[in-house]
């Protein structure tokens, strides 16, 4: 069994990584490899439109015809018997790389039949993990939530059943002091990191438990 997490976050160290790699020691734990990606060492480009995924008579049968850094990471994709997708929300959504990462991942699996179909050769579980600096009523009344849950229902449609967490309030700076960033309470930003961020993690952790012993 094989769990691959994919890293949309610029930062390497911080929440939404620390959260992926709660996903990957939950998946361990009861015996899967696991595999921690960062987009943002990779080199590449988001879907070019060059339809090579759509044209009849194509060899690659569902899989990015583009050829770049991201290339080994889709064929890991498609090879995975679990996936989590994790990101920061940037103005309302998913990382570029991200989002470049997840447009050629599912477009090209994508059949343009009616009703829509999807060459992904088999289900497996995935899952979406987004971190936000909003709070949970801040992310409903700005509509965050409707992106994100896209996200999982396209990851569902194509890939396999997704799952969907989100940690909110998230601590963006180690020192807000030297921030202009005069909306945020850094007390209250710190008493959240150290109370609820660990119920976070402890959330991921069982979500990559889950992932790898889904039936």
């Amino acid at each position: 069994m094989k769990l691959l997490a994919v890293n949309g976050s610029p930062r390497k160290n911080w929440n939404t990584a620390t959260l992926l790699g709660k996903v990957c020691e939950g998946a361990a734990s009861v015996g899967a490899e696991t595999d921690l990606v960062h987009l943002y060492d990779l080199d590449y480009k988001g879907c070019t439109s060059c339809f090579a995924c759509k044209t009849k008579g194509m060899p690659r049968k569902g899989r990015c015809a583009m050829r770049d850094g991201l290339t080994p990471l889709l064929d890991a994709a498609w090879a995975a018997d679990a996936l989590v997708l994790g990101s920061p929300v940037y103005l309302g959504g998913m990382t570029g790389e991200m989002r470049s990462f997840f447009e050629r991942l599912v477009f090209p699996a994508l059949v343009y039949s009616d009703p829509p179909r999807s060459l992904f050769p088999r289900r497996i579980p995935t899952a979406v993990l987004y971190t936000l600096g909003a709070t949970e009523e801040q992310s409903r009344q700005a509509g965050f939530e409707t992106a994100m849950e896209l996200s999982r229902m396209l990851l569902e449609m194509f890939l396999g059943k997704a799952e969907l967490l989100c940690s909110y309030d998230t601590l963006q700076f180690s020192d807000y002091s030297k921030m202009d960033a005069e909306r945020f309470d850094p007390e209250a930003k710190a008493a959240r990191r150290r109370e609820v961020f660990p119920r976070d993690c402890d959330k991921a952790f069982e979500l990559g438990r889950r992932l790898v012993s889904a039936p």
